[in-house]
């Protein structure tokens, strides 16, 4: 193989053109294999990139060095061949040097640019198509981006010139050529894209802040070119008309989205947001300002342009065109019948298969843009794109479909309701149970077994649509198909507080079969059906009975109640043949919460088919029911806790309950299924039964009133955790939340806030603050901070070098090394990065980006090499004394080249940058019930102690107080801005001090608790009155991975530095046993001056000594159990949530009566 490569190099050096080209595609052909050809690569540089040779050379060098890693040299060389090809006098070899230009890395493509802006704008107007079509392909890669924009914002001379290229690459629209006008209409449609998405940025690994110069440049950029679209439309429609139809795709999205800002008035907010009343020539300028009539106009010019593309027979261009059109749909001035068209278009793709690529995407398209048609036309469609999303495989897109089409199906039924109590024709087949009436669809609901998981994921996406509609509905200002749903659902339910709750009842009633599902132990669907069901029974407040007229209720109040008690008798019947255990006890739990006892028949008591006795029947196959073959089906310890409670509320409210039920609870207490705990609840709960037997007035003391919760959770403990089905419980759950989130509340993107909120936004920032890493005494200073994007797992270092000489120095070497689970994207051991002439007092700006693909302790090492003496130069001798031949001229040639002399560098060592462990963390939102339900089953467990003190008392401590900020958190102030989430919205108050409850989980999906226990230990220096407290910290932290913990156990006193800002010191365990030691001596002293300070004590008498010898009792059975502490500890766990929860509940109750 060296010889081969051997002979690649000779032909590289030799002047015959097909030689060389020959051996170029030779080195590509082993590239592509997988050898290693750096040496060919910089026999390339030298040879052909910066040196003269033909286009076609010039264009396969470029291409194999595409393939392979350059050293900071042979990077010089290229940008120093692409210089000197510019001025070229054949346009084609130009071309092939531009066209490199987006392959330059960031940190020096900035200085090249610059350098060649005059080049670049003689290249835009050049007579040569090749050339043209070249350079404007190139520009419109770089121009859009992060990186371009930071360096405009720094260089005014720069800024005009790409703004000037801008206007260049317009004109370049209307070219002759088709193939330049093509990338031009290109390049403007990256420019709208980027604007809104930065696909390009984050692909090229920009992390930038965003700064208020930057959006203000860009957004100049956006305005310039969609006020050029909409002057030029006519022209461009005409330009586009002619362009070969492959090419027409390119022409679509640019001419529609200039189109529509202008139509929008989304452009007179970006020109306010550029913040640039003048023009390019100077001239004042304001927003242009287009009456209504000729933004009509101009938005039906285009759709009538686009529409005859429908019935195309190219499927790309089809549905280029149907996406585009869609959005101008709900421009103002849009008609119904352009998105009809669109999404017909669309489907007919679905029909005919020929796109079956984009078959996502086409679902994607018609679910999000339903709205914009008519109620008929959704209702026709609907059951058809239900099944579409049915047969999707990719989980989000079918999960965001879902939401919408269930958003849909709530908006449709909500609008047809109030167009008829409005005095409107009815529609048909707009409510819930029509909808959803398709045999495939049914017969999934009605089945009890199922392969599928789209069953599940229908329910629970319709559930959680009812509980977003039950929320106040955000607020849209902006056009669009959002504002044209919140329009049409605050038209459904603005009429009356409780007209949700009538698509809500439709909801429970055609999901009822999901409860007597076999779901293979998952359960996250039915409990969102139960919690839906709970509310709406005590919204309606089932306990008191169907209301009447005579009451105050409405027509519908009555018969939304009829059809509840009716849905309630039917869900009693299923309880036999409910095949998920767990959900046997949450059904019973549901409904003898809200179940109407007094409505009972009387005379129907000794019947087996009454709601009671079928009740009491199934709660006695849970109390003692033992399925040995299941044990992680079922969640007996947490089922029997909430039968017993159940038990209670019956028991309280009618009497036939409480005698039915006081022999139940007396044969399970006197059971052996029944353990300690058991047995004295038991206890509780008859005596409350027995006392409101006596007491018939005081029923309240043992039935407090129903409050609408669902205590339970998919969520299982300790034993289930690492179970299958608890996984893809959890999984559904994230997905469905995350699409419904998506869609009914989305978080605003930048642009979005910047539009509402102006730039005085949250979102423009100053970037973090730099961490210095040399003294401010050495010649060069350099301070860094860093940016991270967990979404790419990268993270993006940024560095200022400052020149503290009285000298310029012409060249200074920056490397970068990196520890822990850094790497760079090209994989190179280490980053160079090479600054030229820097003057003194004058800061230089790079940045590298590496990715992270750990949680682990990682840093970035920076050496600094400058070079006094670098730039003279002398001239070498002639290289080999090689004398070269060209054809049959016997022209000589020789290269002499320059040798500079570098001199010897001046290497300055800086401080490692660290990365904290906290940098690698996300908050993770989850709701109490559910951290202290996992919270036991973490198996990595990591325990230490922090101190810090405080002002207990005095003037600070007074101050600390006014200022809402508690004294005794003052080492803890910073977690708040740290990526934790509190679980707890309030500090749980303890005997001795506080617990606090924070969730996280990596960047990599590891999650990570913590609880922070106080406690304070008042010191004895006391200066001044101001009396300093020490508050010592328990830091118990349980991960569901080990690795995690051993990072963080590392060193814990960097960990707490991370986290609190330096505000809390590491305490080894032995100065806190030592500490306690010392306490405890100290107490002791103290109760034995006490004791000797106190009078004897009296012997007593010889008959008072008879009588208080106790006699001796047989021992009772003991209750100890062989249970480890964890074990233990979990049961403890189980137990207490539920019983917690109705003590507080109890207590509610008594506050109120």
């Amino acid at each position: 193989m060296d010889a081969v490569f051997a002979q690649i190099q000779a032909d590289l050096r030799s002047n015959d053109g097909l030689r060389q080209a020959g051996a170029l595609l030779q080195a590509l052909q082993h590239s592509a294999a997988g050898r290693d050809i750096s040496a060919v690569s910089k026999c390339a540089c030298d040879e052909i990139i910066a040196s003269p040779a033909s286009a076609v050379c010039k264009k396969l060098a470029f291409d194999l060095i595409r393939c392979t890693r350059l050293t900071n040299d042979q990077w010089e060389t290229v940008c120093r061949g692409i210089k000197n090809d510019f001025d070229f006098p054949d346009p084609d070899v130009t071309a092939a040097g531009v066209s490199f230009l987006s392959a330059i890395p960031s940190h020096r493509l900035g200085r090249l640019i610059t350098d060649c802006s005059k080049e670049i704008s003689s290249c835009l107007v050049s007579e040569s198509d090749n050339l043209r079509y070249a350079i404007t392909e190139t520009l419109g890669c770089i121009l859009a981006r992060d990186d371009l924009v930071f360096f405009c914002e720094n260089n005014v001379n720069l800024l005009d010139r790409v703004s000037l290229w801008w206007k260049q690459i317009g004109d370049n629209m209307l070219a002759s050529a088709d193939a330049v006008a093509k990338v031009a209409f290109e390049a403007v449609g990256r420019l709208f894209q980027e604007f809104s998405s930065k696909r390009m940025s984050r692909l090229a690994g920009d992390k930038l802040v965003p700064s208020e110069n930057s959006l203000a440049i860009r957004s100049n950029w956006v305005v310039a070119m969609a006020n050029f679209v909409w002057n030029k439309r006519n022209l461009l429609l005409y330009r586009a008309m002619v362009l070969p139809i492959e090419s027409f795709r390119a022409a679509v999205f640019p001419l529609v989205y200039a189109v529509k800002t202008v139509a929008s008035g989304v452009v007179q907010d970006l020109q306010k947001l550029s913040g640039n009343s003048r023009g390019n020539d100077g001239s004042p300028r304001g927003p242009l300002e287009f009456g209504n009539a000729e933004k009509i106009v101009g938005v039906s010019d285009v759709v009538s342009h686009l529409v005859p593309f429908l019935s195309s027979l190219d499927p790309a261009l089809v549905f280029e065109v149907a996406i585009n059109l869609l959005s101008l749909a709900d421009v103002p001035g849009g008609k119904p019948e352009w998105a009809m068209g669109s999404i017909t278009a669309i489907l007919t793709l679905w029909d005919r298969q020929e796109f079956s690529a984009a078959r996502e995407s086409i679902v994607r398209a018609v679910a999000t843009n339903l709205q914009l048609l008519d109620i008929h036309t959704q209702v026709s469609l609907f059951k058809r794109l239900l099944l579409m999303v049915r047969n999707l495989r990719a989980e989000s897109d079918r999960m965001h479909a879902l939401a919408c089409i269930c958003r849909t199906a709530l908006c449709v039924d909500l609008f047809a309701k109030e167009s008829v109590r409005r005095g409107q024709k009815p529609h048909s087949g707009t409510d819930i149970a029509s909808l959803f009436e398709d045999p495939r669809i049914k017969e999934d609901l009605n089945s009890v077994t199922s392969n599928s998981l789209f069953r599940e994921e229908l329910v629970a996406s319709l559930v959680e649509s009812c509980f977003q509609l039950s929320l106040p509905l955000p607020s849209q200002k902006s056009s669009g198909t959002e504002s044209r749903v919140i329009g049409a659902l605050a038209y459904g339910t603005g009429y009356g507080a409780m007209n949700w709750t009538e698509s809500a009842l439709e909801v429970v009633e055609v999901c009822r079969p999901c409860v007597i599902w076999d779901c293979e132990g998952r359960t996250y669907a039915m409990d969102c059906y139960l919690k839906l069901l709970v509310r709406l029974c005590h919204i309606y407040d089932t306990r008191g009975g169907v209301k009447k007229v005579k009451d105050g209720a409405s027509q519908d109040q009555i018969l939304n109640e009829t059809r509840l008690h009716g849905l309630q008798k039917q869900l009693i019947k299923d309880l036999s043949q409910v095949n998920t255990p767990r959900v046997c006890a949450r059904l019973i739990w549901a409904l003898a919460e809200h179940f109407d006892l007094e409505g009972l028949d009387p005379l129907l008591a000794d019947d087996p088919e009454d709601p009671l006795n079928i009740i009491i029947s199934n709660m006695h196959k849970v109390l003692f029911s033992v399925d040995s073959s299941a044990p992680t089906a079922t969640n007996r310890l947490q089922d029997v806790q909430a039968v017993l409670l159940c038990a209670q509320h019956l028991g309280s409210r009618y009497s036939r309950a409480a005698q039915l039920l006081t022999k139940e609870l007396e044969d399970f207490r006197s059971s052996n299924l029944a353990d300690s705990v058991n047995k004295h609840q038991c206890r509780l709960i008859l005596q409350i039964i027995k006392y409101i037997l006596t007491h018939p007035g005081e029923r309240w003391a043992g039935a407090p009133s129903a409050r609408g919760d669902y205590p339970f959770s998919h969520h299982k403990l300790t034993v289930q955790y690492s179970e299958t089905s608890t996984a893809q419980d959890r999984k559904l759950e994230g997905l469905v939340r995350t699409a419904i989130q998506e869609l009914w509340r989305p978080v605003p993107s930048e642009l979005t806030l910047l539009l509402t909120k102006g730039i005085d936004s949250t979102l423009v920032k100053p970037p973090p603050s730099a961490f210095a890493l040399t003294g401010s005494s050495d010649p060069c200073y350099v301070e860094a901070y860093h940016l991270t994007d967990a979404n790419d797992g990268r993270l993006t270092l940024h560095l200022k070098v400052l020149n503290l000489t009285e000298q310029e120095l012409n060249r200074v070497d920056i490397r970068v090394g990196l520890t822990g689970a850094l790497h760079f994207m090209d994989g190179s051991p280490q980053a160079f990065r090479q600054l030229h002439h820097l003057v003194s007092q004058e800061p230089a700006l790079t940045s590298v980006t590496v990715g992270v693909s750990g949680f682990e302790r990682c840093a970035l090492w920076v050496q600094v090499l400058y070079y006094p003496f670098y730039g003279m130069s002398v001239a070498g001798d002639v290289d080999d004394g090689e004398f070269l031949e060209e054809d049959s001229t016997h022209t000589m040639r020789h290269r002499r080249t320059s040798k500079p002399e570098f001199g010897e560098p001046v290497v300055l060592r800086c401080q490692p940058y660290k990365i904290p462990l906290t940098e690698l963390l996300l908050p993770h939102k989850c709701s109490p019930v559910e951290y202290f339900r996992i919270w036991p089953s973490l198996p990595a467990v990591l325990e230490f102690t922090g101190a810090y003190t405080y002002e207990g008392s005095g003037f600070k401590a007074t101050a600390a107080l006014e200022s809402e900020a508690p004294p005794f958190l003052s080492g803890l102030k910073s977690l708040p801005s740290k990526p934790f989430h509190q679980v707890c919205s309030h500090i749980l108050r303890t005997v001795a001090g506080f617990q606090l409850c924070y969730s996280s989980r990596t960047w990599y999906g590891g999650f990570l608790g913590m609880m922070i226990f106080g406690a304070s230990e008042v010191s004895r220096n006391v200066d001044l009155g101001d009396e300093t407290t020490t508050m010592m910290c328990k830091f118990v932290l349980r991960a569901s991975d080990a690795s995690i913990l051993n990072e963080i156990s590392a060193d814990l006193q960097e960990w707490l530095d991370d986290f609190t800002d330096e505000g809390v010191e590491y305490m080894p365990e032995e100065e806190v046993k030592a500490a306690a030691v010392e306490r405890l001596r100290r107490s002791m002293e103290q109760i034995a001056i006490l004791k000797a300070a106190q009078p004897p004590p009296q012997p007593p008498k010889e008959e008072e000594d008879n009588n208080l010898i106790p006699e001796e009792k047989p021992k009772e059975p003991s209750t100890l159990t062989t249970l480890t502490a964890e074990e233990a500890e979990h049961r403890a766990l189980q137990v207490a949530i539920l019983q917690e929860w109705q003590m507080f509940r109890t207590e509610q109750t008594t506050k109120v009566n």
